[in-house]
């Protein structure tokens, strides 16, 4: 019966008032899978979103740390454990495919080294995916996710630039996204200058130490807790007694998930939109601009840096004060610690993806009355509002609910990096019940503010989903 009423509930967060939106993104993957244990343990939680994302391919690649072999076999393989939960992970979410549609999606890019593969007759059967993918009568963006080098893309871009008409190359280079994991062989640069429209998102180089994406696996902050990304911590939660899928979890050699941020911000949960990378999501927060080639340093890769030619999104700035728990009183409070700098923009989330993550292993072997599920944020107005300077104004998420009726808390907050107004908005009173108030700043000029609503459950483990409000202020 729970099931059932699940199935409706999740039918009116599509139709009814200012809910969830559940469009799906579109994403084919590049991997250097077996350079290292982490493009492994990011294929395991991709497998674990194949119901929120859509996975159109996943190819073998090469990279800097493995530049003469590819291994789609180890894709298989995990595909292979995902297949023995997939009926129970159905009970939990009717969108999980079944295996057998995701093994022809497998496909091998060739085992050569960055532009060593590409030109004249370098064709294989990952790059010619990416254009058949590409091609498909499907006018959703395509998300290119690079874990390792970036060859196979390039070869698939030179042939649609040798083969194709103007007209048609461009507008099959406007649908693609790409999202790499820095620059991991020379022809991610030969993209960027080749290809000067294309969206691209990445922290440039090979000095790992200078990149977002590093945050989803940084221990040195002082002043945060990082037990969920501890090896104890994914040892309970995501290893040991979480079956097939969780067995086949490698333990952390270098570094835990480099290759998870780049699909992160790619799963619809409120706070995510994969098309605004300024406005901050679980995978980071990204600005467009040209970065200074003086302030890059040499990484210990085979890669070779050099200038940017070119605008892309790369690394931004958050400060960011956590609000912790308070013992006696109000249920929160801000911290005493606050934190500037770009590896900010994807840690402050890092608490919330993991718990998420640890909620999906345990739908590998739960019955849906056993497992938690993610509560559902619902505005009673829109998620866009426009007001005059000065004006007091309420956010209201009165109608929210959770699946499976757990206790919630509220949390209400001023993102200024987001938005054009910089400052500050603080909450006019309780920022931790369901409606907070504000009073809009005198502007000069119109700006806007976004302002997130964190909704978390208290079952085990809790789970947060998000709403973001854009907020326009004009001057009276």
């Amino acid at each position: 019966m729970r099931t059932f009423l699940f199935s409706i509930l999740l039918f009116l967060t599509v139709d009814f008032g200012y809910g969830q939106s559940l469009q799906k993104n579109r994403i084919l993957v590049l991997t250097d899978i077996e350079n290292e244990p982490d493009d492994t343990q990011s294929m395991v939680r991709l497998l674990l979103y194949a119901n929120e994302i859509d996975i159109t391919g996943i190819v073998a690649t090469t990279s800097c740390w493995m530049p003469t072999a590819v291994h789609p076999q180890s894709i298989i393989n995990i595909i292979q454990a995902y297949e023995k939960v997939q009926p129970n992970l159905k009970k939990h979410h009717p969108d999980f495919p079944e295996a057998k549609t995701l093994y022809p999606l497998v496909k091998s890019g060739l085992p050569k080294y960055g532009m060593k593969g590409v030109g004249e007759g370098m064709d294989s059967e990952g790059s010619d995916w990416i254009i058949k993918v590409l091609e498909n009568n499907d006018a959703r963006p395509l998300w290119i996710p690079i874990w390792g080098g970036a060859n196979t893309l390039a070869q698939a871009l030179y042939k649609i630039e040798k083969t194709k008409s103007k007209k048609e190359a461009k507008r099959l280079l406007a649908k693609l996204r790409v999202y790499t994991i820095s620059d991991q062989d020379d022809s991610g640069i030969w993209i960027r200058n080749n290809f000067p429209e294309l969206f691209y998102i990445v922290s440039p180089g090979d000095d790992y130490g200078n990149a977002t994406w590093t945050a989803i696996m940084t221990n040195t902050i002082k002043g945060i807790d990082h037990t969920t990304i501890s090896n104890r911590w994914l040892a309970h939660n995501i290893q040991q007694h979480h079956g097939p899928l969780g067995a086949v979890y490698p333990d952390v050699a270098w570094g835990m998930e480099g290759d998870t941020p780049s699909f992160l911000s790619l799963i619809p949960n409120g706070l995510n939109n994969a098309e605004h990378p300024e406005w901050g999501a679980w995978g980071g927060r990204y600005e467009f601009y040209k970065p200074d080639f003086s302030k890059m340093k040499d990484g210990s890769s085979i890669v070779t840096i050099a200038p940017e030619t070119r605008e892309i999104w790369t690394n931004a700035v958050d400060t960011y004060t956590p609000y912790i728990r308070n013992e006696f009183g109000r249920s929160v409070k801000q911290d005493t610690i606050t934190f500037t700098d770009f590896k900010v923009t994807l840690w402050r989330w890092r608490d919330d993806f993991q718990y998420d993550f640890a909620a999906r292993m345990d739908w590998c072997l739960m019955s849906y009355e056993e497992a938690n599920h993610p509560p559902v944020p619902v505005l009673s107005h829109p998620e866009n509002i426009t007001v005059r300077s000065g004006e007091h104004f309420t956010l209201d998420a009165f109608q929210t609910y959770d699946p499976d009726g757990d206790n919630l808390s509220f949390l209400w907050f001023n993102y200024p990096e987001a938005g054009t107004y910089k400052k500050p908005i603080k909450v006019n009173g309780a920022e931790n019940v369901y409606k907070a108030h504000f009073t809009a700043p005198n502007v000069e000029k119109e700006v806007t503010a976004h302002f997130i609503l964190k909704v978390t459950d208290k079952g085990e483990p809790q789970l947060s989903r998000y709403k973001r409000v854009i907020v326009t202020i004009r001057p009276n």
